[in-house]
């Protein structure tokens, strides 16, 4: 799997443009992300909750990658952040056209959710 490229509102993996915040799985799968799942409790995206945390973590997940829009304004509650913690998963948090990079070159057992807006 491989994440092409992105701009402004979308992310383009694999040949196929998605137009919406994605997930990667463990598996390769690749599903829409629930930000309603944050946004319930912040009234944004901007911040994940510890709720996207747990639907976000897979068990033998080593580490999350984090797309964090394309001028960076994701970031982690603290909730979220001892979530990940706790699991034994390392995060990395970057603007997204940085962190797809990270995604591709990784090896490792991981998890990608990339913010595709601000």
């Amino acid at each position: 799997m491989t994440i092409e490229g992105t701009r402004f509102g979308e992310i383009t993996i694999d040949g196929r443009t998605y137009d919406h915040d994605v997930v990667i799985r463990l598996s390769g799968e690749i599903v829409k992300r629930k930000k309603k799942l944050s946004k319930k409790l912040y009234g944004t995206s901007h911040t994940l909750s510890k709720d996207e945390a747990k639907f976000l973590f897979e068990k033998g997940c080593e580490q999350i990658i984090i797309g964090s829009g394309q001028m960076g304004n994701v970031h982690l509650s603290p909730e979220a952040e001892a979530y990940f913690k706790k699991h034994g998963c390392k995060v990395l948090l970057e603007p997204t056209a940085e962190a797809m990079g990270v995604f591709n070159r990784s090896r490792g057992k991981k998890i990608g959710l990339f913010h595709v807006t601000c």
